[in-house]
């Protein structure tokens, strides 16, 4: 090679020739990838334009305008591949529409500029896949392809057009020409006009097109009909809408008979058999119900829906064999077995319903090869005891080859995926899904991050499945989302205001998440929503004005959330609203005027604040409504006379409001449809007006608990023959029953005249036959109980109440087996006496307190076997309680809640043994005899929230074992036995829940343990935490769902000086008594930790030490006792600070100083210091000065307080004793002077021989005292001064002798020496 041409060409080695070897490498890779890609585009373009030349099998006159739904048929599947352009002449002919935002789908957007429509601009709607665009957009991409920008779909085909008009809105009507596709029969000359509507948004097209009329045999009349969900094919198939098919082919036929001879098929309501059609002699494509055919007679689409089919997987073998079917409809029936294996030899199925069929057990692998599916719904709402079951194959096989799949329904299959499964296989799967509904699946949460990749959403079901999650923001950018359900999914946290903003949202269901929490944005004038159902929710804040943008609104359900503030007036504007649910709420002010919503069929404001007049309205603006509930709010003034006349309205009910004034009378149509009128509860008066007695629709009439006066004739309610409940109880009426026809009422069942001034039981109940519940409860009836009343109701008696009357035994004894039925038996506050008169072992509610009852039946469990409510209280039934036979022995299984046997004269012990299952939550022995040790066994009833045992004589140390018992509220153990001291609690035994502690009039000592103050944690609620609970709510017990019955649990507190029986507690009373016990030692500062008390007394103790100063600390304390204790010190200052104290006592103590002034202190009396001398300023009498030094201890006192209340009459007769003796000794000396000589005299012999034994002598004094005489030796070196003051003769009661009793010291005031000496005794 020469010189030159190594320059033209480098050397390969050199870096040039590898930058050109590199270059020329990839050039012929990219040449050969444009060529491949070039030779598989010719290829499929191919096979394309073969598909395209084949004959067309069905002609549909269906153009569906909604987006998220195309067509899926053969053209479908050809337009993926469309590249020629369509001419000027064919575009032109696509249907055009102006757009309106009043009119057409507000927020509807351009796919290809991506911009909004406004208003006056055209656009153009593909008819096969209904998608629009701007006319300029669409135009220019319809020049180079012949498909839809956004799915594929072809636009039109080549062959001949038919003419087609759309019509689409009252202003726009385009003419134009649409390809649908032709037949060789088919000629325009002699077609004839097939209709169809079908709605896109707001849009409305309505199309002409020509039909052969040699095919018009064929076509079916029901092509209007409507079914739910699905795609284009799926609603032909189920709507059977309009075909052009060939002659059956017998073997399509012979698979139909066999099928339908496999299986039974039930008779239809009109006794008309089902497919009566499928005959052998028709054609199974032309008049066949359910079967669509193509042209060549292939079945193509079954819809054997709701057609009561029972039989089993055999009975289905034969459909497998129809090869050519594309959609499939077996829902609504009951087949009873697993899902047949075989619907994988179905290749060509596209929809597939099996919803609601009684399909159990797993769903078969044979459904994940349906790979041209693009609908499946498998969906039950009855999953039963073996629902259809994802696992194995689960759920990511079955799915994992339908990438064509939009509509995916599995209600009720069990699946039992968490957040992050389930959601990444639909993800990932199903990337084209527009429908899923997963309700009731066992899924659960978190809400997985893949889940927002599913962009094409517009429908998404989760309810009924527990998620325990917050719901993640990204479902705010679902902008195709039409529909939201996450009814009762447990979600949490706050919801996001941007899912209640999405455009096209229509339906969301958030009700039952009871802890979700949110509140309700501002609405724009563009909002799509039809349906806002957030019942059951924390949601909360006030309602927006804003709210009446909402224009397409229809269903409104706020019920049982937590908004507050006014309703506002904005309201009105809901032109297009249905339903109005805003009850138990904290609504408040006046209700708006609704009289824009016509359409109006249910309004409910119950249980909020609403105050005001009930709106006057037009009664033409209700003409629709059929309920109207505003009871339980504050209304006043009367009732509008209009509200008895609206047209629809069947309920009315106004009950507890503060509605006044005369109910008058009121002029109504025949016509008029009136059910149910509940006035119950509200401060009406006068008579009860004629115009009720002639409405003749009413059945249920409710006029309790208000001020009708007057004699009301019960005979006036004749008219009424459809009356089911009467209820006339709590007024000042006197029901007149007598002369009633006993046909009165003929279906009457509820039946309620307490507090009616009735005197005997009326006559005609004994004839009603359907009698359920009836009370005669507060009236003056007395004499002996009619026997026939075990005839009312005909043994179906539910409901009896005969309380607070005068009723006596029945002259013949009632027979239990009459009341099999009875739920409820009150017999309270009578005269029965001797045994339980009536005993039904079907009663959940017994009440027999208040009579006279004597005996308790020895098998009185078996009749307690259902009872949740027992009460026997305040009777004079004697003996020992037969536990064996109750309902709390270890056989018993029953529900009892209650165990009321107060007031009686029941002994013996409590040795019950209580199961592990035990029930009660109330247990009332209170004021009998019973002895002994309380039963261990009671700490197995964990839900006992009221133990009441005082008032007995059981003994034993203090129950610590209780503290086990986490929802115990109420502990009284008063007047009793017990002793010793209550000790630390320990582990488990801490009382978490309780609230009230009596244990006063026993004999407990010893310190009270600090720690016991420290595990009350009930009693440690601060006072914000009180003010947020609940401050009226009763300690009650609803023992039946159905009735409004309670029982309200009875305590006797010693609260303000007194002893009160509470017959109502509230919840948040609290209440410690420690009185009348041996306690000692210092009170616990930690005392003050307990800062709900209401009541704190520990008098009559003896407690030392100051008053503890935490006392202060007990903001909500009421009454305030330490009397008779030994406390010292001052009054702390900080009592000053309990300014809801209005009872204190802190008399006979040892308390000293300056008695604080100011606040409640200046309210009490001289008595709440009485008995502590070393107190002084107001209110006493004693003005304070230097203050008195106090003994540094009390003298010694016993330990049990010397003032405890009651006599000692150990102490009494003792000094009783002594009174006694003394004056027998004393009278003789007073009233006989020669005893008293006598006694003089030994008095002084005794007195000299005690004398003479310290070496004195004795001499009488003026004859009535004795001298002494120290007698001593003479020393002659004393000195004699001294010695002559040291001798003589003293007194014995003037001298003493000193400390060495050698000499006498004598008081030199005594003239004793000067007496005559006695010389001798």
């Amino acid at each position: 090679m020469d010189s030159s041409s190594t320059h033209i060409i480098p050397d390969l080695n050199s870096n040039d020739g590898k930058v050109m070897l590199a270059a020329l490498v990839s050039l012929i890779v990219v040449l050969s990838f444009v060529l491949a890609l070039h030779v598989y585009a010719r290829w499929f373009m191919g096979q394309a334009h073969r598909r395209l030349r084949r004959p067309t099998t069905v002609v549909t006159p269906m153009v569906h305008l909604q987006s998220h739904r195309p067509q899926l048929d053969d053209q479908f599947q050809t337009g993926l591949g469309a590249t020629d352009g369509l001419d000027a002449s064919s575009i032109g002919r696509l249907p055009m529409f102006m757009y309106k935002s009043g009119v057409n789908e507000a927020g509807l957007e351009c796919a290809i500029c991506l911009s909004v429509f406004e208003d006056d601009e055209m656009g153009r709607v593909l008819p096969k896949c209904q998608h629009c665009f701007h006319v300029e957009c669409i135009d220019m991409w319809l020049q180079w392809r012949s498909n839809c920008p956004i799915c594929r779909a072809l636009v039109a085909s080549p062959e001949s057009p038919s003419s087609t008009v759309v019509d689409i809105s009252s202003e726009v009507a385009v003419a134009v020409q649409v390809s649908v596709g032709t037949t060789t029969t088919m000629s325009s000359e002699t077609a004839n006009s097939v209709r169809a509507h079908e709605s896109c948004g707001s849009l409305e097209v309505q199309i002409e097109m020509p039909v052969d009329s040699s095919a018009e045999h064929q076509v079916q009349k029901n092509s209007g009909a409507v079914a739910h969900n699905g795609c284009s094919l799926k609603r032909m198939l189920s709507m059977n809408s309009t075909w052009v098919e060939g002659k059956c082919l017998d073997e399509q036929r012979q698979f139909l008979l066999q099928f339908k001879h496999n299986l039974s098929i039930s008779s239809s309501q009109s006794g008309v058999p089902r497919l009566s059609s499928w005959e052998l002699s028709t054609d199974c494509c032309g008049g066949w119900e359910g079967v669509e055919c193509n042209q060549i007679g292939e079945v193509i689409g079954l819809d054997l829906s709701n057609k009561s089919i029972m039989g089993s997987n055999d009975g289905l073998a034969s459909l497998f064999q129809l090869k050519h079917i594309q959609g499939l409809n077996l829902s609504i029936n009951n087949f009873n077995s697993a899902i047949p294996s075989g619907f994988d030899r179905l290749p060509n199925l596209i929809h597939l319903n099996l919803s609601n069929s009684g399909f159990v057990g797993q769903i078969p692998i044979g459904i994940s090869r349906l790979t041209r599916l693009v609908s499946l719904d498998l969906s039950t709402i009855f999953a039963g005891i073996n629902p259809l079951k994802l696992e194995n194959p689960d759920l990511r096989t079955v799915v994992g080859n339908l990438s064509e799949l939009r509509e995916l329904r599995l209600d009720g299959v069990n699946g039992s995926y968490k957040g992050n499964e389930w959601s990444q296989v639909l993800s990932s799967s199903l990337p084209k899904l527009q429908v899923l509904s997963l309700s009731s699946c066992s899924l659960s949460g978190p809400f997985d991050l893949s889940l927002s990749k599913l962009r094409s959403l517009s429908e998404l079901r989760l309810a009924q499945n527990n998620f325990s999650a917050e719901i993640p923001e990204f479902f705010g950018r679902f902008s195709n989302l039409t529909v939201l359900d996450l009814t009762q999914c447990g979600l949490q946290g706050s919801f996001p205001q941007s899912i209640i903003k999405l455009p096209k949202l229509k339906h969301l269901h958030l009700s039952l998440n009871l802890v979700l929490k949110g509140s309700l944005p501002e609405f724009s004038q563009y909002n799509s929503l039809q349906f806002l159902i957030l019942s059951s929710t924390s949601f909360s804040g006030e309602l927006p004005s804003s709210i009446g943008n909402l224009k397409y609104l229809s269903r409104l359900e706020l019920f049982d959330c937590q908004f507050n503030g006014s309703i506002p007036p904005t309201v009105t504007n809901l032109s297009q609203l249905l339903y109005l649910d805003l009850s138990s709420n904290s609504f408040t002010g006046r209700i708006p005027s609704l009289h824009l919503s016509k359409n109006l069929t249910l309004i409910k404001l119950s249980n909020n604040f609403l105050s005001g007049l009930i709106p006057h309205f037009d009664p033409g603006a209700f003409k629709n409504l059929v309920t109207l509930n505003l009871q339980n709010n504050s209304l006043n003034g009367s009732i509008p006379s209009y509200l008895f006349t609206l047209p629809s309205l069947k309920k009315l009910d106004l009950s507890f409001n503060q509605l006044s004034g005369n109910l008058g009378e009121f002029t109504f149509d025949s016509s008029l449809q009136l059910e149910t009128l509940d006035l119950s509860s509200n401060k009406l008066g006068g008579p009860v007006p004629s115009s009720i007695f002639n409405i003749a629709s009413l059945k249920v009439v409710a006029l309790s608990s208000n001020q009708f006066n007057g004699t009301l004739e019960l005979s006036r309610f004749q008219a009424l023959k459809n009356l089911t409940s009467l209820d006339l109880s709590r007024n000042l009426l006197s029901v007149n029953a007598s002369g009633v026809n006993s046909a009165l009422f003929p279906q009457l069942a509820t039946l309620n005249l307490g507090s009616c001034n009735l005197k005997v039981v009326p006559q005609f109940l004994q004839n009603q036959t359907k009698l359920s519940y009836l009370d005669l409860s507060n009236n003056i009836i007395g004499g002996n109980a009619p026997s026939w009343i075990e005839n009312i109701g005909n043994g179906s008696l539910r409901y009896l109440n005969l309380s607070c009357n005068s009723l006596e035994n029945p002259e013949r004894p009632f027979s239990n087996g009459r009341f099999k039925e009875l739920s409820v038996l009150d017999l309270h506050s009578n005269l029965f006496q001797g045994p339980i008169p009536i005993l039904p072992s079907s009663a959940s509610f017994l009440d027999y307190s208040k009579n006279n009852l004597s005996i308790i039946p020895t098998d009185i469990g078996s009749s307690l076997s259902v009872a949740i409510f027992f009460s026997l209280a305040s009777n004079n039934i004697h003996g020992i309680l037969p536990w064996s036979h109750t309902a709390m022995s270890r056989r018993h299984r029953g529900p009892l809640r209650v165990l009321n046997l107060r007031r009686n004269y029941l002994s013996g012990t409590l040795n019950a043994v209580f199961r592990e299952d035990c029930a009660l939550r109330t247990i009332d022995l209170n004021g009998n005899k019973f002895k002994g040790e309380v039963s261990r066994s009671l700490g197995k009833c964990t839900k006992l929230e009221v133990l009441n045992i005082g008032n007995n004589q059981f003994n034993g140390t203090f129950p610590y074992w209780l503290g086990s018992l986490s929802a115990l509220r109420v502990l009284v153990l008063r007047s009793n036995s017990f002793h010793g001291p209550i000790g630390k609690p320990g582990p488990g035994s801490t009382f978490p829940t309780l609230k009230i502690v009596d244990i006063s009039s026993n004999k407990f000592s010893g310190n009270v343990p600090a720690a016991c103050f420290l595990s009350w944690k009930s009693m440690r609620n601060d006072e914000d935490e009180t003010e947020s609970m609940a401050k009226h709510q009763i300690l009650k017990y609803s023992f039946l769902k159905f009735s409004s019955l309670y029982y309200q649990d009875e305590v006797t507190v010693t609260s303000k000086g007194l002893e009160m029986e509470l017959g109502k507690i509230l919840t948040i009373f609290t209440s410690l008594d420690l009185s009348n016990n041996e306690f000692e030692g210092a009170i616990p500062e930690e005392i003050g930790n307990l800062k709900a008390l209401y009541v704190l007394n520990l008098s009559h103790n003896a407690f030392t030490g100051p008053i503890p100063s935490s006392i202060g600390k007990l903001k909500q304390l009421e009454s305030l006792d330490l009397s008779r204790n030994q406390l010292n010190g001052t009054i702390p200052s900080e009592l000053t600070e309990l300014t809801f104290l209005s009872v204190l006592n802190l008399s006979y103590n040892y308390l000293v100083g300056k008695i604080p002034s100011g606040r409640q202190f200046a309210t009490f009396e001289e008595s709440s210091y009485k008995g502590n001398n070393g107190l002084c300023g107001p209110p006493t009498s004693k003005n304070c000065t230097a203050p008195k030094p106090q003994p540094a201890q009390p003298p010694h006192r016993h330990k049990r307080s010397l003032y405890k209340a009651g006599f000692d009459w150990q102490f009494i007769s003792t000094g009783l004793g002594f009174g006694a003796g003394a004056a027998l000794v004393l009278s003789p000396l007073l009233f006989w002077s020669a005893g008293r000589k006598w006694y003089d005299e030994q008095t002084d012999k005794v007195s000299l021989m005690i004398l003479s034994s310290f070496g004195l002598l004795g001499y009488i004094c003026h004859e009535k005292r004795i001298n002494a005489e120290e007698i001593e030796d003479y020393d002659p070196d004393d000195d004699k001064e001294e010695d002559m003051m040291q001798s003589g003769r003293y007194c014995v009661f003037c001298s003493k002798l000193d400390s060495s009793r050698t000499r006498a010291a004598h008081n030199p005031k005594c003239t004793c020496h000067v007496s005559p000496i006695f010389s001798s005794l």
